[in-house]
């Protein structure tokens, strides 16, 4: 469990609306920055500014995709399931749960590891 600082940068983080607002469009579908950009009504610098804080703190995971010419770019998905905050003897503590990985996903990290 996290203590007072990340319970503090976590709900600021959640706070913030683009922040929410990429945690809630990337758990249906993974998304690329400027898919995302289009959906938040948001500049692609201010996403990869969420995109970069939620991935401190593990909220979003990163694949790399291919398209039809062969060029690649990254789509983004929640990994964030449930966060638990307790005050338990005069502190916040808090308890991230996150989705598991899909099998397909931890594969395809695994190839593209190897190259």
């Amino acid at each position: 469990m996290a203590e007072d600082s990340e319970v503090r940068e976590i709900a600021a983080l959640l706070e913030d609306e683009y922040a929410h607002a990429i945690l809630i469009y990337t758990s249906e579908n993974a998304m690329s920055a400027p898919e995302l950009s289009d959906a938040c009504e948001a500049s692609v610098s201010t996403i990869y500014r969420r995109i970069e804080r939620l991935q401190e703190h593990e909220l979003l995971d990163e694949q790399l995709q291919l398209d039809r010419d062969g060029h690649h770019y990254k789509t983004y998905t929640a990994r964030l399931e449930r966060i638990e905050i307790e005050l338990r003897e005069g502190k916040f503590e808090i308890e991230v749960t996150y989705r598991p990985a899909d099998a397909a996903d931890r594969f395809t990290d695994l190839f593209e590891g190897l190259r």
